[in-house]
């Protein structure tokens, strides 16, 4: 239960000081770390057998519940970064020259990409010819868990950033940088046991 108390704790404190709606940037960070932060943590946890809020249900609802979240968490970070993209226009600055902007905006490329290799797992059959289910399987965790280690880094630099330093500090903030690392072990540790450590026949 500690990724889902980290994640919460990230997002709300993040919302919380950005204040959604206050200014067109405030919907970065509200979105990034709704999408990044919660939604997509909560996808992936979905199949933990530890940590998941629907341990009990069948194998079927997991999947169409992470899959639900995965898409609001590719959304919200479209949608987040937009907001910035914009807000950097409105204010005549340019795009993409730190290590935060260059590694966010790979990220959310990144993950549209990953939810469409996602989608082959709904339809298994159109890639039959071309590799097993368990192979499409592996592949999308391993990718996935990439993804995940990009938006927790990206999740970490933000919180590094002037903005939020400048608007958070003392233990607090240190409790929110702290975050991302939790999210990204317990991840890590989730999906090379179910996945990595699997030998796939070919």
């Amino acid at each position: 239960m500690v990724a889902h108390a980290a994640a919460v704790i990230l997002a709300a404190v993040v919302i919380y000081t950005a204040w959604p709606g206050s200014s067109l940037f405030s919907w970065h960070p509200t979105l990034m770390v709704t999408g990044y932060g919660l939604l997509m943590t909560e996808a992936i946890l979905m199949f933990s057998p530890e940590s998941s809020l629907m341990i009990n249900a069948m194998r079927k609802s997991k999947v169409r519940f992470h899959w639900i979240l995965q898409a609001g968490a590719v959304v919200c970070a479209v949608g987040g970064l937009m907001a910035i993209y914009l807000n950097k226009e409105r204010m005549g600055k340019d795009h993409f020259v730190s290590w935060h902007g260059l590694i966010g905006v790979t990220t959310v490329f990144y993950s549209v990409v990953q939810s469409m290799g996602g989608i082959n797992l709904l339809y298994p059959k159109l890639l039959k010819s071309w590799m097993t289910l368990a192979q499409l399987k592996m592949y999308h965790a391993t990718f996935g868990l990439l993804g995940y280690a990009l938006a927790c880094s990206s999740l970490a630099l933000g919180i590094n950033s002037n903005w939020f330093s400048q608007e958070l500090e003392g233990m607090l903030w240190v409790v929110c940088l702290c975050c991302p690392a939790i999210l990204a072990l317990v991840i890590m540790q989730q999906v090379t046991t179910a996945y990595l450590g699997r030998r796939i026949k070919i």
